[in-house]
């Protein structure tokens, strides 16, 4: 039966209307999901309640306004690294240069915007912005043309609206998934262009009638020549750029799919003159990281983490049993007095009680985990009938996080597959633990509660099943799509030079832009090539490697260990490889990419060195000790 939600819980975007036919494949499959209870779902959101119905605060985040009109347009475009397109004629274009990285559809979002944010301000009568044409510079005489043009919309948008206006007429044709079965995930080709590849074909579901995550769809990732990019393979320069573009192709991949995106607009954070519970995670990081420098995620948080995964994980019902809320409101008093003084003892704490704490510390920051910006699109997640397609929202909502939010989730989501690896101990299995986070993550006291009625159950389960994606496919969504990182080196590149814009509309612009491509493809029919693979903290010499097409980066460390064991090479610090038996392993390095049009990359093994140089021929590379390898002193 469908039950009231007694706490606030982050409404979910309207549809527009070109996203009836997804609703009709995602209510198939919510009805899927009756046989799975939700009762640990409720159970906890009653939890919550009481939780708090002693402590009535304010809200810690200003209610949400309504945006007018071209609002939610300029903050877009301020948000993914376009403000220059809001400016009066004139000023500086050096932003601009994001546009020569994108594709055909991230560019058709992008113009869409532009276009709805200048009709927007010329119906308000306001001080006119640039128009389309104007910032690229068209002459006069074109005038006519371009008005021409933007009367007929642009081609690709022309395509996705007949044929979501199709779709409206007849069923959503849904094949189902194999449960069980591994599926190919490309992360080499955007998104957006996939989508938009698929939006005339049918699109495969996946019943969500499923408790054991065993059962859910494999996904292996397509490895191309250039190996895979995970979430901290970058450097910290080089992933700032990649919120940006993911915001970009997000926002692309929603209008393929023909739903809004909708975001919250950002509110500034009440003060707290507490230390732990209730804190911004940046105010949280940048204590702890007083004590113990390069700290990314919170201290507390590890430390809750660390007490329940050395005596909780077999505890049954971890994280389900709740523990006494006044012995926890009481240990959350003594944390904010004891913890950082080491004063606190852990061993004497209930394990259901520190499970409490881990909840409400997830509760109490001041901006949900997931940010109040970007928690109504976690939760329209669920809206799209494609498991895969649902992934790689996730994969780019989780992109766009912050980064102490990005690393906080990780080390949850770690612990929660810990928890559900204990299942036959524990009796917590994936979705078991799903709905019991669910309300933790997704409800806040800072958002205002909008649910549509009648709409409480299906806003439950839905929740559930996006934390229950990220805690199964975790591996993936912490992956950088090769395209991001491809846009990400066109960036660092054309950075560097001054693009005239010169054209009409910046799909017109973008053919100008790729037609580098030509170039490029004329440099990789170099056969093979000679280069040096510096050590330099570990080693006075350098490694000359002989590339060819088979060899990877696998091959260039297996042979460096080998030449550090056989040829006696003046070692400057053999303690850093060494392990136990005295032997220097391969897995112990790693080789990373230096310069050129990237700031710092560490490569996969399965990396093909002669393609990257083809593609980066200016870059060093180097040979470092893994940072998660144990170091002997």
């Amino acid at each position: 039966s469908t039950r009231n939600c007694p706490c606030k819980m982050s409404q979910l975007p309207p549809k527009s209307p070109l996203a009836s036919p997804v609703s009709k494949g995602m209510n198939s499959r919510v009805e899927a999901l009756d046989n799975l209870s939700m009762d640990s779902f409720w159970l906890e959101v009653e939890n919550i309640k009481q939780s708090t119905e002693a402590e009535q605060e304010e809200c810690s985040l200003a209610d949400v306004k309504t945006q007018e009109e071209g609002e939610a347009e300029a903050e877009w475009l301020q948000d993914a690294g376009l403000s220059e397109l809001l400016r009066d004629r004139g000023s500086d274009n050096d932003n601009l240069v994001l546009l020569s990285t994108l594709t055909q559809t991230q560019a058709a979002a992008v113009q869409r915007r532009l276009d709805t944010y200048s009709r927007s301000r010329r119906r308000k009568n306001k001080h006119p912005v640039r128009d389309v044409r104007d910032i690229f510079g068209v002459a006069s005489s074109e005038e006519t043309s371009a008005e021409k043009e933007e009367s007929n919309p642009d081609p690709l948008w022309q395509n996705l609206q007949t044929a979501n206006a199709q779709r409206k007429t007849q069923d959503y044709y849904c094949t189902v998934r194999n449960p069980g079965k591994e599926e190919v995930f490309n992360m080499d080709v955007a998104y957006s262009e996939q989508a938009a590849v698929l939006l005339k074909g049918s699109f495969l579901s996946e019943p969500r009638k499923l408790k054991d995550g065993n059962a859910l769809t494999k996904f292996k990732i397509l490895k191309g020549r250039l190996g895979v990019t995970r979430i901290g393979d970058l450097s910290a320069q080089d992933m700032k750029k990649i919120p940006t573009l993911a915001l970009i192709e997000l926002t692309a991949l929603c209008d393929i799919l023909g739903f809004e995106l909708k975001r919250n607009k950002a509110a500034k954070l009440k003060t707290t003159e507490k230390r732990l519970f209730g804190v911004p995670l940046n105010t949280l990081l940048e204590n702890d990281q007083k004590l113990l420098p390069n700290t990314k995620v919170p201290l507390l948080l590890q430390a809750l983490l660390s007490c329940l995964e050395k005596r909780g994980l077999e505890t049954e019902g971890i994280l389900r049993v709740s523990g006494s809320q006044t012995r926890i409101k009481s240990l959350e008093q003594k944390l904010e007095t004891d913890f950082y003084t080491g004063l606190f003892r852990w061993d004497e704490v209930h394990q259901n009680d520190v499970s409490g704490l881990l909840k409400r510390f997830i509760r109490e920051l001041p901006a949900p985990l997931l940010t109040a910006e970007y928690l109504p699109a976690f939760a329209a997640v669920q809206n799209i009938p494609d498991l895969k397609q649902r992934l790689q929202a996730l994969n780019l909502l989780i992109l766009i996080l912050p980064e102490p939010n990005r690393n906080t989730l990780k080390a949850l989501l770690e612990f929660l597959s810990k928890v559900v690896a204990r299942e036959n101990n524990n009796k917590m299995n994936l979705w078991n633990v799903s709905t019991v986070m669910a309300p933790n993550l997704f409800m806040h006291k800072g958002l205002p509660n909008k649910i549509p009625e009648g709409k409480e159950k299906q806003l439950a389960e839905g929740a559930a099943d996006v934390v229950r994606m990220m805690i199964h496919y975790q591996d993936l969504l912490w992956t950088v799509s090769s395209f991001l990182v491809a846009q990400v080196r066109k960036l660092n590149e054309n950075n560097s030079k001054r693009y005239q814009f010169c054209d009409k509309r910046i799909k017109n612009l973008l053919r100008k832009i790729h037609a580098d491509k030509d170039k490029v493809e004329k440099n990789q029919a170099e056969p093979s090539k000679t280069v040096k693979v510096h050590a330099s903290l570990l080693l006075k010499d350098s490694l000359e490697v002989r590339l060819n097409n088979a060899i990877r980066v696998a091959d260039v460390l297996r042979q460096f260990q080998k030449n550090l064991c056989q040829n006696g090479w003046n070692i400057v610090n053999t303690v850093n490889l060494l392990k136990c038996n005295n032997s220097i392993e391969c897995t112990n390095l790693l080789l990373y990419e230096v310069g050129g049009n990237i700031g710092e990359h560490c490569l996969d093994p399965d990396t093909y060195l002669l393609d990257l140089y083809h593609i980066n021929p200016h870059a060093e590379w180097i040979i470092k000790q893994n940072p998660s390898c144990p170091r002997m002193f």
